[in-house]
């Protein structure tokens, strides 16, 4: 292993699991015998407001933060919040984002406009961006809730880290009467 630093910036709305995720990453890269790092902006996430977390792994890692230009992966539970953080990677980073927009209070009151065709300007940025419908791959597991599993699922394809430690994470993390739905969104990320 050498001591290449590799960098997660996950970006979400409050609600949607973003945090879980990031302690469910965090967990699998210790197990993979990473040095892992992690820092958490919850901002007002309780009222629907901006959830950011930094991971970051190596052999050694010094800090939690990642400077701005210095992700190797955007990992995105929603549409305007990745594109909002598209600053944050690097150049031939990649993207992993949710096919989802909540609309922001400021665009419900008529105050402001969502932006046009995202998924385009995400793809513009990073042609190998991963578009996934997390929604609908989480209901087909049988809980909505977990569209940020079906998400790591979906990252899981982008690192070199083997299937069973992701599953070994879940198992340890994920309350026992939602486990199963789980794995089945986890696989079903992974073959999205």
């Amino acid at each position: 292993m050498n001591n290449d630093v590799k960098n997660i910036f996950l970006a979400g709305v409050g609600g949607q699991g973003t945090l879980l995720a990031s302690e469910i990453l965090s967990e699998t890269l210790m197990t993979a015998g990473y040095d892992v790092k992690k820092s958490e902006v919850h901002g007002m996430s309780q009222r629907g407001g901006s959830v950011t977390s930094h991971v970051r792994y190596g052999q050694r890692v010094y800090s939690p933060l990642i400077p701005e230009g210095m992700a190797d992966v955007l990992f995105g539970f929603e549409l305007l919040e990745a594109y909002r953080y598209l600053p944050m990677l690097r150049p031939g980073g990649t993207v992993v984002v949710n096919d989802l927009k909540i609309i922001p209070a400021p665009v419900a009151m008529g105050m402001e406009n969502y932006p046009e065709n995202i998924p385009a300007k995400i793809a513009a940025a990073c042609p190998d961006a991963k578009i996934v419908n997390g929604m609908e791959l989480a209901l087909r597991a049988g809980n909505v809730r977990a569209v940020n599993t079906v998400l790591l699922g979906a990252l899981s394809q982008r690192m070199d880290i083997a299937e069973e430690l992701w599953l070994a994470a879940l198992r340890k993390m994920v309350p026992e009467k939602f486990l199963s739905e789980n794995l089945e969104a986890f696989k079903l990320g992974r073959q999205a």
